[in-house]
């Protein structure tokens, strides 16, 4: 006759439940404070000007209109003001006129020494990131922090070597779950491994620490995998 298997301790099942609701609770957590953070940003962009307009509402009427000056309402006017320029100013890039103005912004933006070198960096990633390297994919795998690791990384451009000619990538290995800081790395184009996933895959791959993530992926380069 079997004997029953030996209940777990109450330390063991608190452990248990521990984190069970730790790794329930993380995600949501980590998610209010992405959504929290872009709220307020986007919110104060526009609060300096929404502020004093919305106090000027409210004075006019405070028995109908006093909502105008609580600080909930002036936080999502400040956010709905902020959507609506964005979207203006994309409606705007794709005219004409607004073609026009940002090149005169980015004139203006030359002169000042600093302010060029971050603003031509950042507006040559982003035009980078939304096309595609002549004969290299954008997104690719490469051996970070040794060969027998991978890493994804983002093609940002393809150089030559000095002397030899041989074919070098500018690859941008971005951390998790922030992928705004990274590294930097010149790799020899045949020791990358192409993929065939969009940048936004990529970054979702990234963000959520490999938990979205393809059935299958490549791991050897394809000078590697043709080798007995």
């Amino acid at each position: 006759m079997s004997t029953p298997p030996a209940m777990p301790s109450t330390s063991v099942r608190l452990r248990r439940l521990f984190l069970t609701g730790l790794l329930t609770l993380l995600p949501i957590w980590l998610t209010w404070v992405v959504v929290k953070f872009v709220f307020v940003v986007l919110s104060d962009l526009s609060k300096p000007w929404v502020m004093p307009v919305s106090q000027g509402i409210a004075a006019s009427n405070p028995r109908l209109l006093g909502w105008f000056d609580d600080p909930m309402t002036q936080t999502g006017l400040g956010l709905l003001a902020t959507v609506v320029v964005i979207l203006l100013v994309g409606w705007l890039a794709r005219r004409v006129v607004g073609q026009r103005a940002l090149r005169w912004f980015e004139a203006m933006v030359a002169r000042v020494p600093l302010a060029s070198t971050i603003y031509g960096s950042a507006r040559k990633l982003l035009d980078i990131l939304q096309t595609q390297p002549d004969g290299t994919q954008r997104v690719v795998l490469v051996d970070f922090p040794h060969d027998q690791m991978k890493s994804v990384g983002f093609v940002t451009r393809v150089i030559r070597e000095h002397g030899t000619g041989r074919e070098l990538a500018a690859v941008y290995v971005p951390t998790t779950p922030n992928p705004t800081s990274g590294y930097l790395e010149i790799v020899p184009v045949e020791k990358i491994t192409p993929t065939d996933w969009t940048v936004d895959q990529a970054m979702s791959f990234i963000i959520s620490g490999g938990a979205v993530a393809p059935e299958s992926i490549p791991f050897a380069p394809p000078a590697a995998k043709g080798n007995p």
